[in-house]
């Protein structure tokens, strides 16, 4: 059956707004001329030895788990999950213990462009939004989340803009068995300024990180920083997000891709 296969991972890039500034990754580009010499050394020839003086090009890149489009694991959230299922919870999984089978499942997208930045999504929208699409959730589902925040990637004010999930809408979908959401803004949460502005006037620290703390009472994953979700229909395809497996990390790096069978 014929196939159509949707990046909706962003590129790692360097010299663009994709993380605050202290966080953004670093790209050493080390081309065919600029390897040449180190290897025409150690093999004891001189460069114009090799063909055409080159070698072989590989990039040095300093990065963290969580630049580029990745897969969160419950740790990164907090130390313990699944408080709402076991009595005192459990220790949290890292992303080298997420469940494979969390990762390739039936994609629903969930589109909140049209909401206001720093809009906190409540489960009365989500289940408003399902009903629009005529789709009901089922368990293992992976929910994306399209934002405006796609719109702006690698623009000055990216960080600061999109809708993020409020902890009562995302504890709504880890109800009804879903393990795996994601967004193409830059926090699962609504953008960290919008939160400061909320917390410094209410003095409610909750609303910190609300959306990441609902992995306390049920634990999941979450992708950030997707793309290209507006090219996505609502439902009908399948996501797969496979994790880089680093040992006991809060996170990988996944080229997430959409599939459709046409």
């Amino acid at each position: 059956m014929p196939r159509k296969i949707i990046d909706i991972s962003v590129a790692l890039t360097t010299g663009i707004a994709s993380d605050p500034p202290h966080m953004l990754p670093q790209i050493d580009y080390r081309d065919h001329h600029r390897t040449a010499p180190n290897m025409a050394q150690y093999m004891g020839v001189p460069v114009d030895a090799l063909p055409e003086g080159e070698y072989a090009a590989v990039e040095q890149v300093n990065i963290s788990t969580h630049n580029g489009t990745h897969l969160d694991a419950p740790y990164h959230y907090f130390s313990r999950q699944d408080e709402a299922l076991v009595p005192g919870g459990r220790p949290a999984m890292r992303i080298d213990e997420v469940p494979l089978e969390w990762c390739f499942q039936p994609g629903v997208k969930l589109d909140f462009r049209h909401l206001p930045d720093g809009h906190v999504v409540q489960p009365e929208e989500v289940e408003a939004e399902l009903k629009r699409i005529g789709h009901e959730i089922r368990p293992l589902e992976i929910v994306v989340v399209n934002t405006r925040a796609g719109s702006r990637y690698g623009e000055a004010d990216y960080i600061d803009t999109g809708c993020g999930m409020g902890k009562a809408a995302t504890l709504w979908l880890l109800e009804r068995g879903v393990r795996v959401v994601g967004t193409d803004a830059w926090s699962w949460d609504a953008p960290f300024s919008h939160t400061r502005r909320r917390v410094q006037e209410t003095g409610d620290a909750s609303l910190i990180w609300e959306g990441h703390r609902a992995g306390r009472e049920i634990g999941y994953c979450h992708m950030e920083k997707l793309s290209n979700l507006e090219a996505l229909p609502a439902d009908g395809f399948t996501v797969s997000c496979f994790p880089v497996k680093i040992h006991k990390a809060s996170a990988g790096w996944t080229r997430a891709v959409a599939i459709l069978e046409e």
